[in-house]
Parts: structure tokens; sequence; C-alpha cells
């Protein structure tokens, strides 16, 4: 699992490649420590290039929607793949969050 966080036209993106399985989901919430600094801010998670998502890697989605709404910000999701979009809309995700 990889990713990479960069601000983009005021929007800090964090680019999400691979699998968020559980093994992946500690160093990943790791990583997005700091958008928890940011969550004030419109945040997008592009996942154009996960491949996977399990229920650990929607919880670290979660809990950055809800860090983000208490502040005042938005969480954004772009690129999710079609097996994706079906675990979002499963899991009732895809209403919590907004898609570009």
């Amino acid at each position: 699992m990889k990713t990479l966080i960069k601000e983009e036209n005021d929007i800090i993106v964090m680019y999400l490649e691979g699998r968020l399985d559980t093994a992946a989901a500690v160093q990943t919430e790791a990583d997005m420590r700091p958008l928890y600094d940011c969550t004030d801010r419109d945040i997008m998670l592009d996942c154009t290039h996960l491949e996977y998502i399990s229920s650990s890697g929607l919880r670290l989605f979660l809990g950055l929607l809800k860090s983000a709404k208490s502040k005042g910000g938005h969480v954004f999701i772009r690129g999710l793949n079609s097996n994706l979009q079906s675990v979002f809309n499963m899991t009732g995700f895809s209403s919590l969050f907004e898609f570009k």
C-alpha cells in the first residue's frame, strides 16, 4: 500500500495505491495522521489506483470524515473502480461521502 499527500488548488489530496486491507490499515492510518490537522479544509481521497478496501480501510475513511465534519471541512472521494463502488454501495458509505 502506497500513499502520497499533496496540496492541489487549495485541496489536500491523499493518493492511495494498492490494497487497503487490515494489514495495511495500520500504516495507512499513520500516513493519514497529517490530514487530521487539515480537517477544517477540503480533503480529496484519490482512489484511482486503490484496488481493494477492507472494513479496516472503511473505518479510516469514516474517522477522517467525522473529524472533517466536526470542523466544517469536507471529504471527497474520486476514482473508485466498479468493485470499490460496490463495496461503498453495500455498506451505505455512498450516502456518507461526496464523490467527484
